[in-house]
């Protein structure tokens, strides 16, 4: 129970790889905040947490809405007294609009870099500060390879995980040494509800089966489960981690090695 005393806010948290890691923090004893927008999600979460004896607060919300992330933020606070740990989680993936640039929706990538990036910005603002006044705290940022390479037909996705591992590290300078670390996870493709959607659309394009382009994706031969990202999540967020800070690690299957 390596997080007891702590409060960790997830955002993204009613299913994939944002429910992984809220189970996985509060299974180490964590007090959790799970958002999302979707209630009967949250509600299955908190649940299991609280079968467990954990405690979980949940909040309904659409970050993508201005103002929420202040609001979630606040409920946080009002019902925990302080966030420890931040994961930011919550995003939207190329699959919802694929497009060349060329052709690409001004609206759909406007909408991208504000739930990918300025999002995950407005957080980590609202708790960076009380973090650096109690000498503790964990930022932890869920990218993607995709914040590496460039991505087919997803270039607001591309773009807005570059710039979440920029705003990381340049979080992760202002705040070295004072307790708080900063760190980014980049998951390959991973079986989830938005990746599903992702590998039918680029197994069409490519006129295979779904089963055969998702065989190919990672040198393992499969896709990446969510609770094979949340250890990664646990241990940043741990006393263990305390030195480590400005990083942003695959863990992708091998699919990028270089």
């Amino acid at each position: 129970m390596t997080l007891t005393d702590q409060v960790a806010l997830v955002t993204g948290a009613s299913r994939g790889i944002g429910r992984a890691i809220g189970l996985a923090l509060a299974a180490e004893g964590a007090a959790v905040v799970l958002t999302a927008r979707d209630v009967e999600g949250l509600d299955s979460a908190r649940a299991e947490i609280e079968r467990h004896g954990g405690t979980c607060v949940t909040v309904v919300a659409d970050l993508a809405d201005r103002g929420a992330a202040r609001e979630v933020f606040d409920a946080a606070i009002s019902e925990l007294g302080r966030v420890d740990i931040l994961v930011n989680n919550a995003g939207i993936g190329s699959s919802a609009d694929p497009r060349p640039v060329v052709d690409y929706d001004d609206s759909f990538w406007e909408l991208t870099l504000y739930v990918n990036l300025t999002v995950p910005y407005l957080l980590s603002k609202y708790a960076v500060g009380p973090m650096i006044e109690r000498r503790h705290g964990r930022i932890i940022q869920i990218a993607s390879i995709a914040g590496k390479i460039g991505t087919f037909h997803g270039a607001a996705y591309s773009a807005s995980k570059h710039g979440l591992l920029g705003l990381t590290r340049s979080l992760a300078i202002e705040t070295a040494g004072l307790g708080v670390t900063v760190n980014a996870i980049c998951p390959g493709p991973v079986n989830t509800r938005t990746n599903d959607s992702h590998t039918a659309y680029h197994a069409k394009r490519l006129n295979k089966s779904v089963a055969e382009y998702e065989a190919a994706l990672t040198p393992i031969g499969r896709r990446l489960e969510p609770s094979e990202v949340a250890p990664l999540a646990l241990y940043l967020a741990s006393p263990e981690a305390r030195v480590v800070t400005g990083q942003a690690y695959n863990i992708d299957g091998g699919a990028l090695m270089a």
